[in-house]
């Protein structure tokens, strides 16, 4: 390993850490910022192919990502929040806390199909996980609801 290759490594090990306790603390502006430079280093990693030796485990990606949906989320950017989501996802297909915020999304914006299909996905991965339940059930109700409207609608 070269030397530039180590610092980046202690820069991606220190930088997770920090971003998290900016997120724990509010502070989502830094936090932003040191998930996204995270990204951008495992990124690097992978296609310098780092190989075992690379600090970015799939887990911490897909929690970086999360993590900055989150932030994208708070401040109303849906689409910007549900690609992070998605690419959490894709990095590690059996962390059900991105499917959930996906769902939370796709619920708001009416897109009810898709919410359910994020929602069930939790609770294969997570039958424990009693907020995605509740969304589910949500979900349901809203859609069946959005359904009578249409048909009375058309009458």
């Amino acid at each position: 390993m070269t030397a530039m290759e180590e610092q980046q490594g202690q820069v991606s090990q220190s930088t997770l850490p920090l971003a998290h306790a900016h997120f724990e603390k509010g502070d989502y502006l830094e936090a932003e910022a040191l998930y996204s430079a995270y990204i951008r280093q495992c990124g690097c990693a992978a296609s310098a192919r780092a190989g075992p030796g690379s600090k970015c485990s799939p887990k911490d990606l897909a929690t970086a990502y999360n993590n900055r949906g989150q932030i994208k989320y708070f401040r109303v950017d849906f689409y910007e929040a549900m690609d992070d989501y998605t690419s959490a996802i894709e990095v590690q297909p059996n962390f059900e806390v991105p499917y959930y915020n996906r769902g939370l999304i796709l619920y708001r914006l009416g897109y009810f199909d898709e919410a359910l299909e994020d929602f069930r996905k939790v609770l294969d991965l997570n039958p424990g996980f009693q907020d995605a339940a509740l969304s589910l059930k949500q979900t349901i109700l809203d859609k069946e609801e959005k359904q009578i409207r249409s048909v009375n609608m058309s009458y």
